[in-house]
């Protein structure tokens, strides 16, 4: 009875045992290669999946981890048998690479890529990480070699599209999509970031002298410029006020000599009224004023008459004779 027990015992853990290795349960993103008697037979996706115990086995692959520590990130790899097919990231060390005008530089990128075709990850190459790590650095000098440095410093999308592109050229055998490259530092030597921190100062002070130079000479192009206008304003207000006052005193001589022409027409009207001669009447007039303005102020000034006044001086008679008239 107790024979039969264990055997029994035995049975129900030798099919949970075969049970367990015939279930495979692959998580979302990634897969399994499976090998049937050491040749490749199918593929398995996410979900539950079901092998033949002892005689199906998961292809391994190598993988490459960063893992943060205390003394910063470290480089691991390990053996998988799930192949993840989302993007992954590697940040690989920095390394001296040379530029053209023989300049050592240190330079470190950031690669990101993904695994499009498992079969080709795990039968087209060894090692897939050691491959690409190895394959980005010597692109990464040759791409470099070929640039100055001042070109390497300023270039930095120009380089990373050349290596994107050459990467997932190579790749693509790999079953391997490189989808970006980014450079993360750039150093140069410390005497080269001197003299270059050097010149960057001493073209800020050129600039800044050019601009200092624009804006002097800026404010005295406005000043001249100015005063040209005001001088302009000044003339052409004095233009103006000599024009409005040479307006005004025609219009008064005009306005001066319609009044005397109008108190004329009247003193002729009624000079004629009375008998007299009007013209002689006007000038008896012009003489009395101008003797008038002649005998104005010093009372020991002598009037001189001109010959031809006593004559003249007869038409005063005719007011005598208006004023009885009016």
């Amino acid at each position: 009875m107790n024979t039969t027990l264990i055997i029994l015992l035995v049975l129900v853990l030798l099919i949970i045992a075969v049970i367990s290795k015939s279930l495979v349960i692959v998580q979302q993103s990634q897969v399994v290669i499976i090998e049937r008697l050491g040749k490749y037979y199918t593929t398995l996706t996410s979900g539950i999946n079901l092998v033949v115990p002892f005689i199906d086995k998961a292809r391994p692959m190598h993988w490459r981890y960063t893992v943060q520590t205390m003394q910063g990130q470290m480089v691991r790899f390990a053996t998988v048998n799930r192949i993840d097919l989302r993007e992954t990231v590697y940040d690989f060390a920095k390394q001296n690479v040379i530029t053209c005008d023989n300049v050592v530089t240190e330079i470190n990128a950031l690669l990101y890529f993904q695994i499009v075709d498992p079969i080709r990850a795990v039968y087209e190459i060894q090692n897939l990480p050691d491959a690409i790590e190895k394959l980005t650095q010597t692109s990464l000098r040759n791409v470099i070699g070929e640039m100055d440095l001042d070109e390497t410093l300023t270039s930095r999308d120009t380089i990373n599209g050349k290596l994107r592109d050459i990467l997932d050229d190579a790749t693509n055998k790999w079953g391997v999509k490189v989808n970006r490259v980014e450079l993360q530092d750039i150093n140069p030597p410390r005497d080269i970031r001197d003299a270059m921190e050097k010149q960057m100062r001493a073209e800020r002070d050129k600039r800044a002298q050019i601009l200092q130079a624009e804006g002097l000479k800026e404010a005295v192009i406005r000043e001249s410029e100015g005063k040209m206008q005001e001088s302009i304003n000044h003339a052409e207000g004095d233009k103006k006020a000599k024009i409005l006052q040479a307006e005004a005193e025609a219009e008064s001589q005009v306005l001066v000599a319609e009044a005397e022409a109008k108190a004329i027409h009247l003193v002729s009207e009624a000079v004629q009224g009375s008998g007299s001669d009007p013209i002689q009447y006007m000038i008896a007039l012009r003489y009395m004023e101008t003797l008038k303005s002649m005998s104005d102020g010093d009372k020991a000034k002598i009037v001189y008459l001109p010959y031809e006044a006593t004559g003249v001086l007869g038409a005063v008679g005719g007011i005598k004779d208006l004023v009885k008239h009016s």
